[in-house]
């Protein structure tokens, strides 16, 4: 099923397949007509655009179909898929473009540039410009990262189309035409990064990264703008594709409150939180124990205990069970440290202080931190 948002990524597309169409049959006629590599090479970078831009239709019709017995959580991730064929498809550009490029260095030949060329290419600089501020736009009131690549990848273009054009009045004027095979093999270097760059950018997304930190506060703010949360820990999410994110998180309420509040607070965080931020979202429960009598001296030392270590980033989730004598609480200690370590030590020093507790800790990675 199309949503608007699908619909305006295609129009984008196809408005940018038009576009770069267009500049490839001009770029390539000129560049055939002057001989020259540089064009040419601009011409292919243009058409490696139009393939990407097709592509990203193509991911983005698939992504948008609805879930099935087989994918539960939809095909929002084909659009990581459609955006490394692109990375791909850039890079395959940029190698072809070097090749031919140390050609035209080692064997240069004469150009024969004429005014309406320059003019051609003064014009695919503009508009170039012009389409990577549209696309990028787009990209980004959308929070789609393949229309954001395609209108950075589109701006690039023009900073190195201006350089084609430097190089055709360098060779049209001065005659250096060695010029020509050397600027082609930059722009087929910067056309590598980009499609390096993407791919890098891509992958991370496949793989995992840090949730973005003002979409984090956004979650902490709603969640303890309620009275009864007093604390929000241990969220994580999980994104299926742009538009789709699963999650959960643990919220620190008293120990007094009743199933049926408790029930009733979750239900509320749960839908506020698909409500205003699209996420769906599961509520986990800690119990706070603070009318314990020894609730605050016990947790004065543990953060007396913790603050020695750098390492550990935070303790949350602390409950004092007088009527079993046990004491749990959770950490979050740095990824390049030894968490199993700096446990046994927490829990010794904890110990010490308070011998007739059993100490259970859990150890939490600091996902979104």
């Amino acid at each position: 099923m199309q949503t608007n948002r699908d619909k305006k990524i295609i129009r984008t597309s196809v408005f940018g397949i038009i576009v770069n169409a267009v500049l490839v049959v001009f770029k390539g006629a000129v560049g055939l007509l002057a001989n020259s590599v540089a064009v040419l090479m601009d011409a292919v970078n243009n058409l490696s655009d139009v393939l990407s831009s097709v592509i990203t239709i193509i991911g983005t019709k698939l992504s948008s179909k609805k879930p099935d017995k087989k994918h539960p959580y939809g095909h929002g991730r084909i659009e990581y898929i459609t955006s490394v064929i692109i990375a791909f498809i850039i890079l395959f550009a940029g190698v072809t473009s070097l090749k031919e490029s140390i050609t035209k260095i080692i064997t240069p030949e004469e150009t024969d540039y004429k005014i309406y060329s320059l003019v051609i290419i003064a014009v695919a600089v503009i508009a170039k410009i012009l389409l990577g501020r549209y696309v990028s736009s787009v990209g980004r009131s959308l929070d789609s990262t393949t229309l954001i690549a395609s209108g950075a990848d589109a701006t690039f273009d023009a900073v190195l189309s201006f350089a084609t054009l430097v190089s055709a009045i360098i060779a049209l004027v001065f005659k250096f035409y060695y010029v020509e095979g050397i600027l082609g093999a930059i722009i087929s270097l910067f056309i590598f990064k980009a499609g390096i760059g993407i791919l890098s950018e891509t992958l991370d997304g496949i793989i995992g990264v840090r949730a973005d930190s003002s979409l984090t506060d956004k979650i902490t703010a709603t969640l303890e703008a309620h009275k009864e949360v007093r604390g929000a820990y241990d969220l994580t999410l999980h994104t299926y594709g742009p538009t789709k994110i699963i999650g959960s998180v643990h919220v620190e309420v008293d120990e007094d409150l009743t199933a049926k509040e408790i029930h009733k607070l979750t239900r509320m965080l749960s839908v506020e939180l698909y409500e205003k931020l699209g996420i769906i979202m599961t509520i986990g429960i800690y119990s706070s124990s603070d009318t314990a009598g020894i609730y605050s001296e016990m947790k004065t030392k543990l953060l007396e205990i913790i603050s020695k270590y750098p390492e550990v980033l935070q303790m949350h989730g602390l409950y004092i069970d007088e009527e079993n004598s046990t004491v749990t609480f959770d950490i979050i200690v740095d990824f390049s440290a030894d968490a199993e370590a700096f446990r046994d030590k927490i829990i010794e020093e904890i110990s010490n202080a308070y011998p007739h507790y059993k100490y259970f800790v859990v150890l939490d990675n600091d996902f979104a931190g």
